[in-house]
């Protein structure tokens, strides 16, 4: 396994772009002098000695050299030792509806950015437990299968939008199955699905999928998120709101009761999801509860440190960088001069 150990420094490699527009503008500046001053084919001969090419190879490798010396300081590492660790722990899978009603923003700073925010604050306090991600409107599909690795599961997190899933609609029911089937085989662990929707526009499958989801002993939890007036859905990059055909504007409320009907048949948890944080609090009590038992987890338990083979490269690259000089090397024109002669 590759990693860097600290991959903030990679945000030096954006120096790169700005050094390259800079040489860029500066050699642009340069001809542009060179043209004012006179001809540049006369200019040409009265330079012979000037390299056209050897200044660009020469800027080449020194940036080559600054991106690698960023990823010198990010501490590039191989994993040499792959081991089998078990921690007590529980297993969760999160289904996140991604409709366009989720743009709502009667829960601020709308429904699907809260609930992203809450899902990040669930995986801080994460600690042995085992996370996956499932996104729902009218299909569902698994963004991030079961891990124990946090770090991707908030990176996949801030990827999701509603237009992963082209065809709208909420299928919980399909979500909770593909839940359902997502989780290890591991037996004596707690198993749980959290699923964070609006409720509407259900597909009527729903309760009969978190049936079959507590039958097999796997908790149907259920975030719902909005308000029961409702508010209007925006069209992204506009003032506008989504209309009927009728063309009012088209209002989305939380479907309570819906929801409340799924976690009472999944044998879990509802929870309104409103400004405060009262439901990550109380949705993580109930992970809290549940049985947790050894999680078997493949990790890497030792890293060698690569710096020193990139540390070797730059040294090479600055070495040719002053080897090379910007003119024309004279003892060689000499040479060919004197060859010439003969």
């Amino acid at each position: 396994m590759f990693r860097f150990e600290e991959p903030s420094y990679l945000y030096l490699l954006f120096l790169v772009p700005l050094l390259v527009v800079f040489y860029l503008y500066s050699n642009y500046r340069k001809r542009k002098a060179i043209r004012e001053f006179g001809d540049p084919a006369l200019m040409k001969q009265l330079m012979p000695g000037v390299s056209k090419y050897r200044p660009d190879v020469k800027f080449t490798l020194l940036v080559i050299a600054i991106g690698l010396f960023s990823v010198l300081l990010a501490r590039p590492q191989f994993g040499s030792k792959l081991e089998t660790v078990k921690r007590k722990g529980v297993e969760v899978i999160i289904a996140l509806d991604i409709s366009n009603s989720m743009l709502a923003q009667d829960i601020q700073p709308n429904r699907l950015e809260k609930a992203k925010r809450l899902i990040s604050r669930l995986v801080d306090g994460m600690e042995n437990d085992k996370i996956g991600v499932i996104v729902f409107a009218g299909d569902a599909y698994t963004q991030l299968p079961i891990t124990s690795d946090y770090i991707s599961a908030k990176m996949f997190l801030e990827t999701i939008t509603p237009e992963l899933i082209s065809k709208q609609g909420t299928a919980i029911g399909a979500a909770i199955n593909l839940a359902a089937r997502s989780f290890t085989p591991q037996e004596g662990v707690g198993k749980a699905i959290i699923v964070i929707t609006d409720g509407e526009n259900h597909e009527g499958d729903a309760l009969e999928a978190s049936k079959a989801a507590a039958a097999k002993g796997i908790q149907v939890n259920v975030l719902g998120i909005g308000m029961p007036e409702g508010a209007p859905i925006p069209i992204q990059g506009t003032n506008d709101f989504r209309r009927d055909r009728e063309g009012n504007v088209v209002v989305t409320r939380l479907n309570e009761t819906m929801c409340q009907e799924i976690a009472r048949d999944g044998k879990g948890l509802y929870v309104r999801v409103d400004n405060t944080n009262s439901a990550q609090r109380a949705i993580e009590q109930e992970i809290n509860k549940m049985s947790k038992s050894d999680i078997e987890s493949k990790v890497y338990t030792e890293f060698n440190e690569q710096f020193q083979s990139v540390a070797w490269i730059i040294l090479l690259l600055l070495l040719a960088e002053l080897l090379i000089l910007e003119c024309r090397n004279p003892l060689f024109r000499n040479i060919h001069l004197f060859s010439n002669k003969k």
